[in-house]
């Protein structure tokens, strides 16, 4: 299958190199050219435009940094409506609000596109080995369809629900994220002061009920003073915010995602916005004076 792909950010472009290495003919399109050019040079056609993408491909995975470059590409001018046939499927694996997703894949209806929302877990490791997990919102038949396409990328496709559901896991699947960090980070500080080894106090709990996926990524990364980005404190602010905007809708109470919050806006404004959210351990250490070090 000949799949169209838009945005080839941190992402974008090792998805796009998993899915030529199983077999697919991907055209992509980037509004920077060098990205287009590196996964060119991996065996993708490059496209000159969204259009083109368009025109050419009945599979359209499209990867942008939040709602709004998701609302542009799809619904904007020269964006895919305006030049994709019916029956194309747009699988959206962007990070986005739901009622984004919503009103997104309303409008596509009205042309004939089907539309599933379908963001990921990994950040850029798992992107790179192509052992993601996606969450899929949306038609089930359309999941099926291209189901086993998707899965050239991931370790996990999991059908959710009606359209959004996709989006409203990977809030969930961040909030939690999130929240395991601040406390691996809280304990570990906790340990650090009390004069016991945050690496002898990690390798003693990671195989208890304290033990997580999250804390086998991410202490290991603070405790070597290693916050270069897998996934960033900036892109983790935008998740949050698109969390507790949800939380406000649907009257869900989120007091504990708006104080990472509280946690990750203090480390934007002091120059760390481009840092790994492991980053999240430097709050505790300058309240402290004293740093989480093996």
């Amino acid at each position: 299958m000949k799949v169209g792909f838009i945005g080839l950010g941190i992402m974008g472009k090792p998805m796009v190199k998993n899915l030529l290495k199983a077999g697919h003919k991907v055209l992509a399109y980037d509004m920077f050219r060098a990205n287009v050019d590196d996964v060119v040079s991996a065996g993708a056609s490059g496209a000159a435009s969204i259009a083109e993408v368009a025109k050419e491909c009945k599979l359209i995975i499209t990867m942008l940094p939040n709602g709004p470059e998701v609302k542009e590409v799809v619904l904007g001018a020269g964006g895919v409506l305006e030049s994709a046939a019916s029956g194309t499927v747009v699988f959206d694996m962007s990070s986005i609000a739901p009622g984004v997703a919503q009103e997104v894949c309303a409008e596509c209806a009205k042309k004939g596109v089907k539309m599933l929302d379908a963001p990921v877990s990994g950040g850029e490791p798992k992107a790179i080995d192509g052992t993601l997990s996606v969450m899929v919102g949306g038609d089930e038949a359309t999941f099926n369809e291209v189901k086993d396409v998707i899965g050239s990328m991931a370790a996990s496709v999991v059908h959710c629900g009606d359209i959004g559901a996709g989006s409203t896991t990977k809030l969930a699947n961040q909030i939690i994220v999130a929240l395991n960090i601040a406390a691996v980070s809280e304990a570990f500080m906790l340990s650090t002061k009390a004069g016991v080894s945050p690496e002898k106090v990690f390798d003693a709990i990671k195989g208890g009920l304290a033990g997580s996926t999250v804390m086998n990524a991410k202490a290991p990364m603070i405790m070597d003073g290693n916050f270069k980005p897998g996934f960033k404190i900036d892109l983790h602010i935008k998740d949050l915010a698109n969390a507790l905007e949800t939380g406000h809708k649907v009257g869900s109470p989120l007091p504990f995602t708006a104080a990472v919050m509280e946690i990750l806006q203090h480390l934007r404004a002091h120059g760390l916005g481009q840092n790994d959210h492991s980053a999240i351990a430097k709050y505790y250490e300058k309240l402290t004076d004293s740093e989480i070090r093996k």
